[in-house]
């Protein structure tokens, strides 16, 4: 398997020197690095060419490194049922970049691309309709970027007295900070079900 992703490899970077940055093998899985405004075109050679034919897109995410400047990488996954082969397609992309939509190729791609400027805030240029496809309306920040806080901006509660959906800035009690990090199988006083029992049988 390492032999043939190695002449993969080799035979992508040969045939397209002006987008392949670099390329890896690891965990048998060979992974190229292209460059961003190559993206369609490469993707495009990737699925037409005979010893590649990656015709089967199998999914789109992204990995947030906000300490980095480039602070996205886009990450793309193909396969070929014809080579019975599977590559990673990997960009990195700074915060304010527009990625190239990959749907004139792949129109799969679709939801995909939706869902990480849902999740991420990237932005595709040439996306046809490119919006939030899993927060709600007005949801605000973007979920699975580090710097997002885990209790979210907003909280979304059905109000008795209104009777509607009601939005409300999230807001923690001091109590809920608050953890003692005890088991309660070990040296915590809690008394379970039976123990009082026990206790008696043991004076008797």
């Amino acid at each position: 398997m390492t032999e043939a992703l190695n002449e993969l490899g080799t035979h992508i970077e040969l045939k397209r020197t002006d987008c392949v940055l670099s390329w890896e093998i690891a965990n048998d899985e060979l992974t190229v690095t292209v460059s961003p405004s190559r993206l369609v075109t490469f993707v495009e050679f990737l699925k037409n060419d005979p010893a590649c034919q990656f015709s089967s897109l199998v999914d789109i995410t992204a990995v947030d490194y906000p300490s980095r400047q480039k602070r996205f990488d886009v990450v793309y996954h193909f396969l070929s049922m014809y080579q019975n082969h599977r590559i990673r397609l990997r960009i990195e992309v700074r915060e304010d970049d527009m990625v190239p939509s990959i749907m004139p190729v792949h129109p799969a791609a679709n939801w995909f691309e939706r869902e990480i400027f849902d999740m991420f805030g990237i932005l595709f240029s040439g996306h046809p309709d490119l919006r939030r496809i899993l927060t709600d309306y007005g949801f605000r920040g973007h979920p699975l970027r580090k710097d997002f806080p885990t209790t979210g901006y907003t909280e979304v509660r059905y109000d008795e007295v209104q009777k509607r959906v009601v939005y409300e800035p999230v807001s923690l009690v001091q109590e809920y900070r608050q953890f003692d990090f005890m088991s309660p199988w070990e040296g915590a006083e809690y008394i379970l079900p039976g123990d009082d029992k026990a206790k008696e049988e043991a004076k008797g």
